[in-house]
This record gives structure tokens, sequence and C-alpha cells, in this order.
């Protein structure tokens, strides 16, 4: 029997791994960095267990999007504005 989670669980590791093309230490690094943590769980099977992960993975997708976001703002304010002495 299939598990009804499956369709949120591969839309998730398709989201990180969009995501992650501008990691900075590289898409290589960070594709087998969660390609491990997705394996490590592998054998879940309890559904609220799932869920629960699925809300983590989530949560990190938020915070990369904060750390390029803020990557992209220090890089426009370095080109607009004069370093503060």
């Amino acid at each position: 029997m299939a598990n009804p989670l499956r369709g949120e669980v591969i839309r998730l590791y398709k989201n990180l791994l969009f995501i992650g093309r501008d990691y900075p230490q590289g898409y290589v690094f960070f594709r087998e960095r969660m390609k491990t943590a997705f394996m490590k769980n592998k054998d879940v099977t309890d559904p609220e267990k799932i869920k629960k992960l699925v809300a983590r993975g989530d949560f990190v997708i938020k915070e990369l999007e904060a750390l390029y976001f803020l990557r992209k703002y220090r890089a426009m304010k370095k080109r607009y504005y004069e370093p503060n002495k």
C-alpha cells in the first residue's frame, strides 16, 4: 500500500533541489547533504512523524530563502552605499 504522504515528500524534495542551486557551498554539497537527510528517514512510516519531518523541511526552505534574500540585500547595499567608517 502506498503512503498517502508520498506526494508531499516528493514535492519537498523537488523544492529543496530547486532552492539548493544557489547554496553558498555549492549545489553538489547541498544535494549530497539533502539526500543523506532524506535517506536517513526513508523507513519512517508513521504519518504523524512524516508530517513533522515535512514541516521541518518547509521550515528549512524558509530559512534558505531568508539566507538568499539577506545575501542579495548585502550585495545591493555594497553597490549603492558608501561604507561607514
